[in-house]
């Protein structure tokens, strides 16, 4: 299950955060969320190769007793499980993208501050929810 979905700004500053667990306090969660910044910047460098178009989406990058911390290039989601389903992550991270697309798109909002829209947080949070129905299909 995702707990947390970040979306974080070129300078490495939070743009969103939004937990899905009401027991645990957020500021657990952006510090997993910053601490997971520095593998995605490795990953990043590794990646590259001269004329290839890299896979936005970057695996596992931090994990922790508790969770393990999955990235997509500036998006980052934090799971309760051990062995999540790669293929569906990858779904998840392409439909967040979108949303972000959207979200950057509105000519209301000033790129690299947080991201208010109650449109964005909706969107996420259905992406999560569809995560977790997905995940409890056999």
């Amino acid at each position: 299950m995702i707990v947390c979905a970040a979306v974080v700004g070129p300078q490495n500053n939070p743009l969103f955060l939004e937990t899905y667990v009401p027991a645990d306090d957020e500021a657990k969660f952006h510090c997993i969320v910053h601490c997971s910044l520095d593998a995605v910047e490795e990953k990043v460098l590794l990646r590259r190769a001269p004329g290839e178009v890299p896979d936005l989406y970057l695996g596992l990058l931090y994990p922790t007793e508790e969770y393990r911390v999955y990235g997509h290039t500036k998006f980052v989601l934090v799971l309760d499980e051990f062995s999540p389903r790669e293929d569906l992550l990858t779904k998840v991270f392409k439909a967040l993208h979108s949303a972000y697309v959207d979200a950057a798109s509105n000519p209301f909002y000033t790129v690299g501050l947080p991201i208010t829209a109650p449109s964005f947080a909706g969107e996420v949070a259905a992406v999560v929810r569809g995560y977790a129905q997905q995940l409890a299909q056999p």
